[in-house]
């Protein structure tokens, strides 16, 4: 009989090239969709599937990492940035 376990894991969201791209930062894992929710769910599916794997090593408890912004000085950068 197998156990059903949850983990409450993050999920950063943010807009490029067009898509949404969602990235799990315990695991490095991202998807994308057109949409945020379409992101999130492709992301819940592509996690489901990597936690699959035998292999990896799945925490018993994960703490929430923090996310934040920081602004960076580039003023001597020589390329085109996006804002």
């Amino acid at each position: 009989m197998q156990v059903a376990n949850t983990l409450e894991l993050s999920a950063v969201v943010r807009r490029e090239d067009g898509l949404y791209v969602a990235l799990c930062p315990e695991f490095d894992v991202a998807s994308q969709g057109k949409s945020v929710e379409e992101a999130l769910r492709n992301l819940k599916e592509a996690l489901e599937l990597y936690l699959e794997d035998e292999d990896v090593e799945k925490p018993a408890e994960t703490e929430a990492p923090i996310v934040t912004i920081v602004k960076v000085d580039v003023s001597g950068s020589t390329r085109s940035l996006r804002a």
